[in-house]
Order: C-alpha cells, then structure tokens, then sequence
C-alpha cells in the first residue's frame, strides 16, 4: 500500500511539475514602434490594423510612438523594446540614420524585426526580415504622371513633416512624373496654418493648377478648404492618403484623387508574419507592397464608410 501511494505521489508531482511551465508561460510578445504623431488620424488606421492582428493571431502588441514627430524619443523607445526582449519588433523608418543603431542593436540581440510604412530603401540594409509599405518615390511618380496626363504643369507640394524621408520622397517623386514646375512648400501640421500657406502660394503664383498634400487628414482636407476660399477653379487637390471627408471632397469634385497605400495592412501584415514566425517558422520572402492604389470619383464611395470606420 505504501508503495502505491508513494507511486501516486511520485505520479501527481511529476503531472504538476510538467504542467507548471505550461502555466508559467507566457503569450508571444511583439511590440510596434512607429514614428506616427499622436494627432494623426493616419496612424490610428494602423493602430487598429495591429490590434486586429493580435487579436486574430492571439498574440500580445504593444504599440508605441513619440507624442511629437521626435526620432531621438523615437530610438529611445525602440531601445526599450530591445531590453524587454520581445518575440518581434515592428518599426517604421522614416530616418535611417537615427533610428539604424537601435535597430541594429535589435538584430544583434537576435530579436526579428519587420519595417513597416517608411524605410522600404534601408530595411533590408539594417537587418529587417522584410517591409510592408509602399515604395514613397514611386507612389509620387504614378500620382505626378496621372496629373500631368490630366493636363497639370505648376504643381505645389504641401509638406507638413519636412525631413521625414518618406514624405520627402513623395515630392520627389510627384516632381519627377510630374515634370513641369514643383514647389514644395513647408507647413506644419496645423490646418490653419497649412490653409493660410496654400492660399498665399497660390495668390503668389496664379499659374499653380496642381496640389499635392502627403496626408489626406492632416493636408488633405484643409488644402480642399484652401482652395475653395481662395475662389480659383480648376485647381486639382490630390493627397496620399485617406479620411472620410477628403473622400466626400472627392465625390463632390472638390478634389480629384487619393493615394491609398492601404495602412490598416501595414499594421496587420507585420503582426501577422512575426506571430507565424514565432509558431510555425514561416516568413514572407520578400518585401510586401501595400499600395499605391489611386482612389479616384468612381472608388471613392465604396471606401467612405470604411474610412470612417479606421480601417481604409
């Protein structure tokens, strides 16, 4: 009888001494760090995207940014994320000199990192598994090429966060498919001052029959409003990007198109592959291109309702 219990006791401690690492464990942890500014309507597109991916994944995110447009608060927050030593890091690269050491102190300490947004030029070159985006330049030169087709030749570009690489690269490359002449004109994210800026570029330059916003909430809507208080017709206000009411602007021919590259992806996508990374060893082999898709008159109300909803 001793014995049999002795054995029950040996069987009941080698059970609870197997299950209690299953106990004990702890859900796959991926942490997101984007350089997205805590009042743009942009990034809570993506936000949303990575909590629908750790939902349907069933996986632990934790998405971080800086308050402001800040790549030293940006580092430091990825360095964070380092010394907590997640399952995969998620981050966007809109300045690869700053941000490159601490991601590749992410590499080195053996952490998967996927870029997403900005960076699709350096991902690759500091270590980054992949990137989900959308190449900026190109994006800018199919959108310059579509409006010198429509018949532009003075282009403005409303730039609200010059030095961000990425939205630099829009310019660049909206002059180059462009072709005639482009401005790029500096604003700040404040819509009065953006529509203030526009309004007095245009009264300066009456032969400006083009302009360009890089994002449809920030620039977008107020260039719209510029525009029309500025009374000129015939100008054509295009924007990366989407909102709700850029969109209706666009169905009420108060703007001409819209540049989607689809953001809602670019935070799903990334949480979606490190989680099967993590589980099952698979990975994309490539970068995944997220847009452009040109969301002009005859789209714009399939994807209304969605935008408003934070998910187009």
């Amino acid at each position: 009888m001793k014995s049999f219990v002795t054995g029950l006791a040996a069987a009941a401690a080698l059970t609870f001494g197997l299950a209690a690492p299953a106990l004990a464990q702890q859900p796959t942890r991926i942490i997101v760090v984007s350089h997205g500014q805590a009042n743009d309507p942009f990034w809570s597109v993506v936000k949303n995207g990575v909590a629908a991916a750790g939902k349907d994944m069933n996986v632990q995110v934790d998405y971080r940014a800086p308050e402001t447009f800040d790549m030293v608060a940006m580092g430091q927050l990825i360095d964070a994320a380092v010394n907590q030593k997640p399952a995969g890091l998620i981050v966007s690269i809109p300045d690869a000199s700053a941000l490159g050491p601490s991601i590749k102190k992410a590499v080195a300490a053996g952490i998967p990192v996927i870029s997403m947004n900005s960076g699709s030029d350096v991902s690759k070159g500091l270590g980054a598994l992949l990137h989900v985006g959308q190449d900026e330049a190109d994006a800018g030169k199919i959108a310059g090429a579509k409006l010198k087709e429509m018949g532009g030749k003075v282009g403005l570009c409303v730039n609200h966060e010059v030095g961000n690489v990425s939205l630099d690269l829009r310019c660049k490359g909206f002059a180059e498919g462009f072709g005639g002449k482009v401005t790029v004109l500096p604003v700040s994210s404040d819509p009065a001052d953006i529509r203030a800026k526009v309004k007095a570029a245009v009264a300066s330059d009456p032969s400006i029959d083009t302009v360009m916003a890089l994002s449809a909430p920030l620039g977008g809507e107020p260039v719209v409003a510029a525009i029309k208080e500025t009374g000129k017709s015939g100008i054509r206000v295009v924007s990366f990007d989407m909102s709700a009411n850029f969109l209706k602007a666009i169905m009420a021919g108060d703007a001409t198109f819209a540049i989607d590259q689809q953001q809602y992806l670019q935070g799903y996508l990334p949480v979606a592959f490190l989680a099967l990374q993590s589980k099952y060893g698979l990975i994309p082999g490539g970068n995944v291109p997220s847009g452009p898709n040109l969301i002009t008159k005859d789209k714009a109300g399939q994807v209304v309702d969605l935008s408003a909803k934070g998910i187009r």
